[in-house]
């Protein structure tokens, strides 16, 4: 087959994923690449705590944000290029590096068939998270490595990988010691004048970018580390037990490529000397999994950079079988591979958490548009668990908007909420402290929360009325992809879940199956809404039980 006809392949179907997956995943797509590229770029946008820390590297959205002026340069900065444009890039580059993995495999068919099906890649292969990547990155520099010779050009990408997400120096140490081990050139020769030199011009490169768009001088691989891994942040997000990537996060990953890779790793392990490469492969992944299973948080995206590794293993170990397998078999594998990675993929990219990828052109249009009585511009308010949407990235309107927010506890401060936890303890009791009432027009011209939310704000919304009910997931006793695929891929492991019932009830409070849009009552509306219960009264908070100064602005 052709390289060029297999690149297009590959390229095709990484294009179409852009078009397809429009479903929202984590927030760090959105609030740690675009959101930071806009305000780059624009000059205003929301740079979370991650930033003003200096735990982050503005490297990967300055590529982004190279992009964005060019389309102000040439006045085609609309809201739909700025989100476009990025998945573009990132679809390119995840087909490079699934191209090269084909190379790196020997160009076989089974290798391009089972880079091209797994649910998770096609899922995350075309959005702008770090960890995507991250993997790619990986796999270029997987497909370099000196496996049965000499050479160093592996490291370039290897060492840009480490910079940005250093927790994956955690998949390199195990080859760069395979690699000394193999070299014909001395260690010291191969550590001073390759491992040391390319490391050094990759580091000094990302850490003048940094120091220079963080203002002062910094080393961003120093500072993920200090708070992720030493300070433990990453645990106010979420903690999992130690095992949760050896039972559940890496098989998800994997969906129905688990079977294929366990029967790999039998192959490996039994006949190690016909399978060299995908012996230190596992080592690799043993080691990886066990640095990362020591860190409390834990989630499938931190994994995702080695499924290039376990598909190298499966496709070997799979080529190999073919050789022996009637056509029945080859035609049933493959089949039982490709509905098993069709279905996960569907349901995810187009159904489940589609609210938040729906909601922004509605707000982009109310951004644009919106004009109350006093020709006052929108202001947005959000009443949902932090960053449960893209911001301005998506919307490109600088019209004031606030969110709840969820700072980790970085001060080590006793008995420490944040904000959106303190809101859905008293949402009422919140909205009187933090949103003045008087005049109307200081009310937020816009509202958005889950549907679950109104109830419990109804003596606020009759203020309002309803503008917008958007569909969010059909699944609702799970609330978000993490949850979902949790349960999934516990339920098929048989794998020891905990009582769930008190996690989600207090999880379905804060989302729904629908985010809903309300808009401020101008001065001769009707308020109909809740009209039982308070007859069209609009029911406010004496101003004296509020502070005078308007802190939502």
């Amino acid at each position: 087959m052709r390289l060029l006809y297999v690149f297009a392949l590959i390229l095709a179907v990484r294009l179409a994923s852009v078009f397809v997956v429009k479903t929202y995943y984590v927030p760090d797509e959105y609030w740690q690449s675009l959101e930071v590229a806009h305000k780059l770029t624009f000059g205003y946008g929301y740079l979370t705590w991650e930033w003003v820390r200096g735990i982050r590297s503005y490297v990967y959205p300055l590529i982004i944000a190279a992009i964005y002026k060019v389309l102000a340069l040439l006045q085609l900065d609309s809201a739909q290029l700025l989100v476009l444009l990025p998945r573009l890039l990132q679809a390119t580059l995840s087909a490079y590096s699934d191209y090269r993995f084909y190379v790196w495999t020997g160009k076989r068919k089974w290798a391009l068939f089972l880079i091209l099906v797994p649910w998770f890649w096609f899922y995350t292969g075309s959005r702008t998270l770090a960890n995507t990547l991250e993997a790619s990155l990986t796999t270029i520099a997987l497909s370099y490595f000196p496996w049965f010779g000499e050479g160093s050009a592996y490291l370039w990408p290897a060492a840009i990988c480490c910079f940005l997400r250093p927790t994956a120096a955690v998949i390199w140490l195990p080859l760069a010691l395979y690699h000394l081990r193999n070299s014909r050139l001395s260690a010291v020769e191969l550590i001073l004048k390759r491992f040391v030199v390319i490391g050094l011009l990759v580091a000094g490169v990302g850490i003048a970018i940094d120091t220079y768009w963080h203002g002062q001088l910094i080393v961003t691989p120093w500072e993920f580390l200090k708070y992720n891994v030493l300070h433990n942040i990453g645990s106010f997000y979420g903690s999992h037990p130690w095992y949760w990537y050896f039972t559940v996060g890496l098989p998800t990953v994997l969906g129905i490529n688990t079977l294929p890779f366990i029967f790999g790793i039998m192959q490996t392990v039994r006949k190690s000397d016909r399978f060299p490469v995908s012996k230190q492969l596992l080592i690799s992944i043993l080691v990886t999994l066990l640095v990362l299973s020591t860190v409390e948080h834990k989630e499938f995206r931190f994994v995702s950079s080695l499924l290039p590794l376990c598909l190298y293993v499966s496709a070997e170990a799979l080529s190999r079988w073919s050789y022996r397998a009637s056509r029945t078999q080859l035609w049933a594998a493959a089949l039982i591979i490709l509905m098993g990675n069709v279905v996960p993929a569907w349901y995810l990219s187009t159904v489940h958490q589609k609210g938040p990828i729906e909601l922004m052109p509605k707000l982009r249009d109310i951004a644009h548009d919106y004009r109350d009585e006093r020709e006052h511009r929108a202001n947005i308010l959000f009443l949902m668990p932090c960053h449960s949407t893209p911001y301005y990235s998506h919307i490109h309107e600088n019209v004031t908007m606030r969110f709840l927010t969820c700072e980790p506890n970085l001060e080590q401060r006793d008995n420490f909420k944040d904000e959106a936890d303190r809101f859905f303890d008293a949402p009422m009791h919140w909205i009187r402290s933090h949103i003045p009432v008087h005049p109307r027009t200081a009310l937020p011209s816009h509202v958005v929360l889950f549907d679950t939310l109104g109830e419990r704000i109804s003596e606020f919304l009759t203020n309002y009325k309803l503008l917008h009910s958007i569909e969010h997931a059909e699944v609702n006793k799970l609330i978000d992809s993490q949850a979902l695929l949790d349960d999934w891929s516990a339920t098929a492991l048989g794998a020891k879940l905990p009582n769930l019932a008190s996690l989600l009830q207090h999880l379905q409070s804060r989302t729904g199956n629908s985010i809903l849009v309300y808009q401020r009552l101008q001065s001769g509306e009707e308020n109909t809404f809740n009209r039982d219960e308070f007859q069209a009264q609009d029911i406010i908070v004496e101003p004296e039980a509020l502070p005078s100064e308007n802190q939502f602005n």
